[in-house]
């Protein structure tokens, strides 16, 4: 893509935290959320694509971001970072909060254009992930996925794992894609950038 397109995404800022739907911002302009399991390499994926190294917080401990976290890119375009699951040593009242409230989010977010579910390519498909499929056929809603970590594999492996998840995601419909990714490696920003920016309604000038 353009280097214009390249400028949009790096002037990412930080907007705010909600905890629960009431608290995000006005529900106007295009969001595109970010979702997947603890350690999924979610952070990583958001701060190579809006090429900052702390945008979205990384930790060593998974599950340390329990609350929905909001990212301008314009007045009217904001990336959003979903909370984490699956490894977090968390209360299981606290989980269930954090499910009911990204769930008020995913369903009666109007603004939201299309999800991300960032997945380990070597452990992709869990049941988080199952759920987030599911979820998005119901709804009709655009999902894209990125198969993080893919400097993990070498090319052939790698290149295998995306054609099983391609396979295998088909009986969700044709809105559901998917793509290798590596925020080390910065593999995949640019396919990455096209889908986020159809979505957020980004048009190249």
């Amino acid at each position: 893509m353009s280097t214009t397109l390249d400028s949009f995404f790096q002037q990412a800022l930080f907007l705010t935290s909600a905890a629960k739907l009431s608290q995000c911002p006005p529900d106007e302009g295009f969001e595109v959320a970010f979702a997947g399991r603890s350690n999924s390499g979610k952070s990583s994926a958001i701060n190579a694509l809006t090429f900052q190294n702390k945008l979205a917080r990384t930790s060593k401990t998974p599950g340390r971001t329990q609350l929905i976290n909001f990212f301008s890119l314009s007045e009217s375009q904001r990336i959003v970072d979903l909370p984490g699951y699956g490894f977090a040593k968390v209360p299981e009242k606290l989980k269930i909060d954090w499910q009911k409230n990204m769930g008020e989010y995913l369903e009666k977010r109007d603004c939201l254009g299309g999800i991300v579910v960032v997945m380990d390519v070597r452990h992709p498909l869990k049941p988080f992930d199952i759920m987030m499929l599911e979820w998005s056929e119901h709804w009709n809603m655009p999902l894209h996925i990125l198969l993080s970590k893919a400097d993990k594999l070498k090319k052939g492996p790698a290149n295998a794992a995306l054609f099983k998840v391609q396979k295998e995601v088909k009986v969700y419909g044709d809105q559901v894609t998917a793509q290798l990714f590596s925020s080390t490696k910065n593999t995949g920003l640019e396919k990455a950038h096209a889908v986020l920016a159809e979505w957020l309604g980004y048009n190249t000038p």
